[in-house]
């Protein structure tokens, strides 16, 4: 079937086909939805690498299961419940090291290149203004990583993928009422949060 074909078609007819062994048509859902994956992903570890991998694997896992997707959710939710899990995953995979290394006197601090953020890059602002805002997305980003990850799911989920509540509570297999009482307490988390960073009461 030729692409511009495949990219005319919906997620359902894609995964039809792709469990029928067509690569090109799962190729064309990698290529529709792997930017918003790895959107998740970043917010929910804050590691651009590990993000990266984590989508990879997350689409390996797919075209491994997709015989078990039968579009009861859209295809963008089943995906994104799978990168959660592998995220959360992930984040157990960190702290463990995290306390692992606590007490090494082999690596001196701050030196992991994992710790390095991306910048986002500007033609039309000043470097004043791309050094603040990125300073404001680190704050932002640093009081996510905060959250516990319950609360942190649903806040990158709802909040900065604007994924609608049903779908929120799809992918976590969540209540609605849950979603909601998660999501404010998470909101509230993250404002006190930039509040003292940045000095007010």
């Amino acid at each position: 079937m030729d692409s511009d074909i495949r990219d005319t078609q919906d997620d359902s007819a894609l995964a039809e086909a792709s469990r029928k062994g067509d690569t090109a048509a799962f190729e064309t859902l990698v290529r529709r939805h792997q930017r918003l994956l790895l959107n998740v992903a970043f917010h929910m570890t804050g590691v651009y690498e590990d993000a990266c991998d984590i989508v990879q694997d997350a689409f390996i896992s797919a075209w491994r299961k997709i015989g078990d997707f039968r579009g009861e959710a859209k295809f963008s939710t089943w995906m994104t419940a799978i990168v959660i899990n592998l995220s959360r995953n992930r984040l157990q995979e960190m702290q463990k090291n995290e306390r692992r290394n606590a007490y090494s006197l082999d690596a001196p601090p701050g030196n992991d290149e994992r710790d390095k953020k991306p910048d986002p890059i500007s033609e039309t602002k000043s470097a004043l203004q791309q050094m603040e805002e990125t300073e404001l997305r680190q704050v932002v980003q640093h009081c996510i990583e905060k959250l516990s990850p319950e609360f942190r799911e649903v806040l990158v989920l709802r909040d900065m993928q604007d994924m609608p509540y049903d779908e929120v509570g799809t992918a976590l297999k969540l209540r609605d009422g849950t979603v909601k009482s998660r999501l404010f307490r998470a909101r509230d988390s993250v404002k006190d949060c930039i509040r003292r960073a940045v000095g007010r009461p």
